[in-house]
């Protein structure tokens, strides 16, 4: 199984010592975020979990507990982008993320860390000749610490248009421009480059459009084949990521970047942070009566291969 830990909020920014209590005690229970009062618990121990997905703005906060993750297998997709504070208020800055980066490379190998920069969004102050510079800035500096990058243009999703309709959709040539821009500087920093949006076009610019995290990226981060039958879809159909198992809950992410779909108001972000225990096995709150309570079904999906003598 996947334990995937980062659609939702982002865990090892904010959330890090919780993770690292739930993996000690081995298990998590986890809120249906449409049904709340239906709760899947999950086993945390590598004998049933075969890898642990992550996505963050800022890993740091994972650092002091990753020996003790170590016997999991791991994939990482780390965000860097161009932005600075009126976009994502609360994101390090890009010299300590890309810091940060090359030292989880070290530790859990290249192939098990990946690079996003998304979403691009074009307005004056954000050109796409910033987002150019931008992206081969931090993919000089990322050479050879990961062979995958991720791009895709903004989302604009109705709660996005609602509360920022300043934020316009990034334009045909525009798509097409940074397309090609970014395929270049990826080939000449030897990095895979595929694209995170619905625009199936930007195939022909010789880009990978059928996903960006797949049992393939998992397989190549542990080292091991993966028979997983069912593909899970993410939120949007043209998606053919596999993110199912999410422990996460939504509104909870204090990084408060303006796009973010995940997060809802202010106030319930910082009213859901409230409620947060890091003892608690609920990443927000804790068990409520007329909890309804099942046991997830779990087993690795590493291939076993035979050896005859």
């Amino acid at each position: 199984m996947i334990i995937n830990t980062g659609q939702r909020t982002d865990i090892p920014a904010f959330y890090s010592k919780w993770f690292i209590n739930r993996i000690r005690e081995g298990f998590v229970m986890v809120r249906n975020p449409y049904y709340p009062k239906l709760v899947t618990k999950f086993l945390l121990n590598p004998d049933v979990v075969d890898v642990l997905a992550f996505c963050t703005k800022n890993p740091r906060p994972m650092f002091e507990y990753l020996d003790e993750i170590k016997d999991f297998g791991q994939f990482w997709y780390v965000s860097i982008t161009g932005f600075d504070k009126d976009l994502e208020p609360n994101v390090p800055p890009i010299d300590q993320v890309v810091e940060d980066f090359k030292y989880l490379s070290k530790k859990v190998g290249s192939q098990a860390v990946a690079w996003r920069y998304t979403p691009i969004i074009i307005n004056e102050k954000y050109s796409v000749e910033h987002h150019i510079k931008t992206f081969e800035k931090i993919a000089k500096e990322l050479h050879g610490y990961t062979h995958l990058a991720t791009f895709g243009f903004v989302d604009l999703y109705d709660k996005l248009k609602r509360n920022h309709p300043e934020i316009k959709e990034v334009s045909e040539a525009d798509q097409i421009k940074i397309t090609k821009a970014f395929k270049e500087i990826a080939d000449k920093y030897e990095m895979e480059l595929r694209l995170c949006s619905e625009n199936k076009a930007l195939k022909e610019y010789g880009i990978d459009v059928d996903g960006c995290m797949r049992i393939d990226d998992y397989e190549k981060a542990i080292s091991c084949p993966l028979e997983i039958k069912q593909k899970m879809q993410a939120r949007k159909p043209y998606c053919a990521c596999y993110l199912s198992n999410d422990i996460g809950a939504y509104n909870s992410c204090l990084h408060l970047c303006v796009y973010c779909y995940a997060n809802g108001s202010k106030k319930t972000i910082f009213d859901n942070y409230f409620k947060h225990d890091d003892n608690s096995p609920f990443i927000i709150g804790n068990s409520e009566e007329g909890d309804v309570v099942k046991d997830a079904k779990q087993e690795s999906n590493k291939k076993k291969e035979i050896t005859l003598f």
